[in-house]
């Protein structure tokens, strides 16, 4: 194996290496595990692929990306060698150019790529999508998020303040978001298989965090997938924003509970009448803009007959279902505007 990256002598123990590697500026403030040759090549050889193998170059500072980087990044993580093939293909989706890593990694906003988990690499990683899937259950997810979030600092050069103008920033910009659906219970084809991906995938969205959407009334799918709708779009989205008129893009993300999907599956039938109906309620009347901006309203690349609508178009919703076997609530991750979901196979290695 050709290990090609730069070598440190450093200590072994978790504490020691970590205040090095924080003063350093490799570290993001929680312990790190030390990357010594041995774990390193272990995350390697699971990943299948050449050390020195190039996945991506990742703005803002066109960083080259191997696998050994990758391996040292998700060693410091804590993430488990199985889950290199999972970290390398959202590195690899979140590097496509419609996805515009380079625009989500210097936004003021508290912008990340989440990651939404498709296939058997659910059960083999045991990534949440039952109760507290998107954070709080123990597993994997939030080493293998912040194997990304790593290699985004290290390898990207994404530095706060400096290329990254990020305004507040959350915990997602730490861990990440891994989540995985609930195939078994949804009443829909898998997001990645709708978007052309069969078995084991990983889709990459630009979100800005997570945003509860409960409900404690409404007995029928059309009902429900109105309060969702209007939950998902208000005047501060980035969809919406007054500032950003000449914003091409936006899309729009909803997980939706189990109960809810059957409710939903049952009175509305298919996916695309769902997307087609969470678009027409996810968007805002012109009344709802102050007084003195409303002149610029008409501006905006998703006004549409007196509304601004939150997606470009009801395709660019993406639905999927997880979440604890209850209802109540549905979580939506509001766009962080310009970039385009990307979904990607995950292949183990040969």
């Amino acid at each position: 194996m050709n290990l090609v990256s730069d070598r440190h002598d450093v200590d072994d123990d978790v504490a020691a290496f970590s205040g090095w590697a924080l003063r350093s500026g490799w570290g993001d403030g929680l312990p790190l595990v030390p990357p010594t040759e041995a774990r390193v090549s272990a995350m390697v050889m699971a990943s299948g692929c050449g050390a020195d193998a190039v996945v991506a170059r990742l703005p803002p500072r066109g960083g080259e990306c191997t696998i050994e980087k990758i391996a040292i990044n998700a060693v410091m993580a804590g993430a488990p060698p199985e889950a290199m093939p999972l970290i390398i293909s959202a590195i690899r989706a979140m590097s496509a150019p419609q996805f515009n890593l380079a625009g989500l990694n210097a936004t003021t906003g508290s912008a990340l790529a989440t990651m939404i988990v498709n296939g058997p690499v659910r059960g083999a990683l045991g990534l949440p999508y039952r109760e507290a899937c998107f954070g709080g259950m123990e597993g994997s997810s939030p080493s293998i998020g912040r194997a990304v979030r790593l290699v985004i600092r290290n390898v990207a050069g994404q530095k706060y303040g400096v290329t990254s103008k990020c305004v507040f920033g959350q915990p997602g910009l730490v861990t990440g978001i891994v989540v995985a659906e609930w195939e078994e219970r949804s009443p829909w084809a898998p997001l990645a298989e709708r978007r052309g991906v069969s078995g084991s995938a990983v889709t990459m969205y630009g979100s800005t965090g997570t945003t509860n959407i409960a409900d404690h009334l409404a007995d029928n799918g059309n009902t429900l997938l109105k309060i969702i709708g209007k939950g998902m779009a208000h005047v501060g989205a980035n969809g919406v924003a007054l500032a950003v008129p000449g914003t091409l893009f936006a899309g729009g993300f909803v997980a939706i509970n189990p109960v809810w999907a059957a409710i939903i599956a049952r009175d509305v039938g298919g996916i695309e009448d769902v997307q087609a109906l969470l678009w027409e309620h996810a968007s805002v009347p012109v009344d709802y803009f102050p007084e003195e901006l409303v002149d610029r309203v008409p501006l905006l690349a998703r006004y549409r007959n007196g509304r601004v609508h939150l997606a470009n178009s009801p395709e660019d919703i993406l639905v999927v279902v997880c979440g604890g076997p209850s209802s109540i609530h549905a979580v939506t991750l509001a766009s962080w505007g310009d970039t385009r979901a990307v979904t990607c196979a995950v292949e183990g290695p040969e």
